[in-house]
């Protein structure tokens, strides 16, 4: 279980599953398992058999918008808490909370510099 404040989990959007996975395959020494999501097939990019990252399609009408980048997720112990708190301080939410059963609740916000990071309760304290 990741701690208040800490880096719970980062993935990569991308337009180009198969060179990226190539890509990370070769640099990283990553295997790629396949998890089956609503918008699409999800990646578990996966290094001695523990999950590093994820990794998904970003190249359909869903993600219309959205560039090729690296998405950083910090766990709190209370979303609702952290939301109130990131407009205090002076930042934005981009995406009210949402639920991915057995992972968690999360949100999308930015901080008072424009950067887009999500955070989230993980399913085992959510």
């Amino acid at each position: 279980m990741s701690k208040h404040g800490t880096v719970h989990w980062t993935e990569l959007m991308t337009r180009d599953v198969t060179g990226t996975k190539a890509f990370y395959e070769a640099m990283c020494g990553w295997t790629f398992s396949e998890m089956p999501m609503p918008t699409g097939m999800y990646y578990l990019g996966m290094r001695g058999g523990v999950p590093v990252a994820g990794l998904f399609d970003v190249s359909g009408s869903d993600f219309e918008g959205y560039e090729p980048q690296w998405m950083t997720y910090f766990a709190v112990d209370d979303i609702d808490a952290a939301l109130e708190q990131t407009r205090d301080a002076g930042g934005k939410i981009a995406r009210e909370v949402f639920e991915i059963p057995g992972v968690g609740r999360i949100a999308m916000i930015t901080d008072p510099g424009g950067a887009e990071l999500g955070i989230m309760t993980p399913a085992e304290t959510a």
